[in-house]
């Protein structure tokens, strides 16, 4: 019985072996010398490469045109350098800013501060030891939902934090998605109880970075029809499809109502209001409410495919868009999206291809008015609301 047991795991490992050797070697040419012109009946049986080993070369002979900084300087309004919820791992300040210089990325906003002790350290690390360089958001404290006074709670929280020196609020996705109260209930993006904070942020002058929903991608099946499933794969829990999650649609609708209910508080609506794929919706959004901006971080890819469409978009949209990366700080991460901006270069990798999915980008070639505007001017419009807690509560408008 030993002896058969030692003999089948033999075997197994030869054929395993086999496998894998055949999986890594190149398919035969045409062994024959005949040119033929019908399909190889065993073909399928051959189509066995791994998904994560095919990495084809491009065979398109097309322009590059790098770009080492940006032709304007620039404000970065979506990362997680050195931040407080350790989004990405840390690194030297220094090193950051030399990435900056190297680039012409003159300031970047730091989206996750949190609050209290932990947002001053970010402060203290980043903005005060690094004068105009950086700026920082605070955040909602989801731990203290079910307080009866959340709502005040959280404004005077806002009001710290401002004191404090930050500028801007930040909600990431779990609201809507991953919040929920004492009852296992899920918090919607237009509970009332937020109403209080979102009106404090517009009497403070500060804006609101909001992250709702995700790809819609990640509201389908994780199977062989969606364009994300690699990354799927990696990140299982990024999936939001089946009964314990609202759809995609409602969450957007919820978000909606919120920027209608506070025209007086300016909301960037992250990750390009969250459906690039839908640029006629995103341009919809923008119609209705004046006090919306949006921002493209980590969606460089959907825009890059369709630039005929992201062209348009950003030409007729030019006073609503920002600069924005969500993306480890480094010298080809912003040089690779100055270049989608600023060239008329045909297909090439987005920033972390294939990341997001198995295509390529085409350059935009903005003009001049534009790229100045997307690239800080916007952003410098945002921040120059601001008033502070201290003469809001004075009540100057």
């Amino acid at each position: 019985m030993q002896r058969l047991t030692t003999l089948s795991v033999y075997v197994s490992s030869v054929v395993l072996s086999a496998a894998l050797v055949f999986a890594q070697t190149p398919a035969p040419g045409n062994q024959s010398g005949q040119i033929g012109y019908h399909e190889d009946p065993e073909a399928d049986q051959k189509r066995i490469l791994l998904l994560k080993d095919f990495k084809p070369a491009t065979m398109m002979h097309a322009s590059v045109h790098e770009v080492r900084k940006a032709k304007f300087y620039v404000i970065d309004v979506h990362n997680h350098v050195n931040d407080a919820a350790r989004i990405d791992e840390h690194i030297p300040p220094q090193r950051a800013v030399e990435a900056m210089d190297n680039t012409n990325v003159k300031t970047i906003v730091i989206l996750t501060g949190m609050w209290g002790d932990k947002l001053q350290a970010v402060l203290d690390e980043m903005v005060k030891a690094h004068p105009g360089r950086f700026v920082v958001f605070a955040q909602y404290d989801w731990s203290k939902i079910d307080d009866p006074n959340f709502s005040q709670e959280m404004v005077a929280q806002l009001d710290d934090a401002v004191t404090r020196g930050a500028r801007g609020l930040k909600v990431l996705k779990d609201l809507g998605l991953g919040v929920r109260d004492k009852s296992g209930k899920l918090i919607t993006v237009d509970d009332p109880r937020l109403d209080p904070v979102w009106e404090e942020c517009g009497r403070v002058g500060i804006p609101v970075s909001i992250h709702t929903s995700d790809p819609e991608a990640f509201f389908h099946p994780t199977d062989n029809t969606n364009e994300r499933y690699e990354e799927l794969i990696g990140h299982p829990d990024w999936s939001f499809y089946g009964k314990d999650y609202p759809s995609k649609e409602a969450l957007l609708a919820a978000r909606d109502r919120v920027f209608a209910k506070h025209p007086r508080t300016t909301f960037i609506a992250l990750h390009v209001a969250n459906w690039p794929e839908n640029l006629d919706y995103v341009s919809s959004l923008l119609e209705k409410n004046p006090n919306v901006m949006v921002e493209f971080g980590a969606r460089q890819a959907e825009l890059g495919r369709q630039p005929k469409r992201a062209r348009e978009f950003f030409l007729k949209y030019q006073d609503r868009i920002l600069f924005g990366t969500d993306s480890e700080v480094t010298e080809a991460m912003y040089r690779n999206y100055f270049r989608w901006l600023e060239t008329n270069d045909e297909y090439f990798d987005y920033w972390g291809y294939p990341g997001q999915g198995r295509w390529k980008i085409y350059g935009m070639g903005l003009p001049d008015s534009v790229l100045e505007k997307v690239y800080h001017k916007n952003a410098e419009r945002v921040f120059a609301q601001f008033k502070g807690p201290a003469a809001a509560r004075k009540g100057v408008q």
